[in-house]
């Protein structure tokens, strides 16, 4: 098969066996590690540390010292340096791994958002569409008026057709 151009090339000449690594699974681990250390937690461990480093030898047995003071400490130094060195990228990582949840967060926020204000106005047009329609239905109040006044008129229509006897009352006799 003719090399593409469009590919990179394999070297089949790697003495280094390749390691693959989950992005999520590192991106865990490297979270929990930046966590702690912004711990008071991770603080207190790392100044014990340095001041058992620097007592033990500044004050241990002479031919146990393993980093002299002479020297200006250079592998407390070192070994700082080197922790340093993989903080940052590890909390790097962990503020990409926020900043990615807090965008999607935010989406899902301003979706909800949406949602809530298409309710709301659907539930403005229906009470406003219930309004118009309870003004038209008619109330307890207006029907019992308007029966009142029908009564009130069939009374005084029958007071003006029924004849009276001698007596002024009426003839008609209603039953109870």
């Amino acid at each position: 098969m003719a090399d593409r151009l469009d590919m990179p090339r394999t070297s089949r000449r790697s003495f280094l066996p390749r390691v693959t690594v989950s992005n999520e699974g590192f991106g865990r681990v490297s979270e929990s590690i930046a966590r702690f250390m912004g711990t008071p937690r991770f603080i207190v461990y790392m100044t014990v540390f340095c001041v058992a480093w620097l007592a033990w030898n500044s004050f241990g047995p002479l031919d146990w010292r393993f980093d002299k003071a002479a020297n200006g400490f250079t592998a407390l130094t070192l070994m700082l340096s080197l922790q340093a060195s993989y903080a940052a990228p590890l909390i790097l990582l962990a503020q990409n791994r926020q900043t990615d949840r807090d965008r999607v967060s935010a989406e899902q926020d301003r979706q909800r958002a949406e949602r809530n204000l298409a309710d709301t106005e659907f539930l403005a047009r229906e009470v406003a569409a219930l309004r118009i329609a309870l003004g038209e239905v008619a109330t307890r109040d207006f029907v019992r008026s308007e029966l009142r006044n029908l009564l009130d008129e069939i009374q005084a229509d029958n007071a003006s057709t029924t004849p009276k006897d001698e007596t002024g009352s009426d003839s008609a006799t209603y039953p109870a």
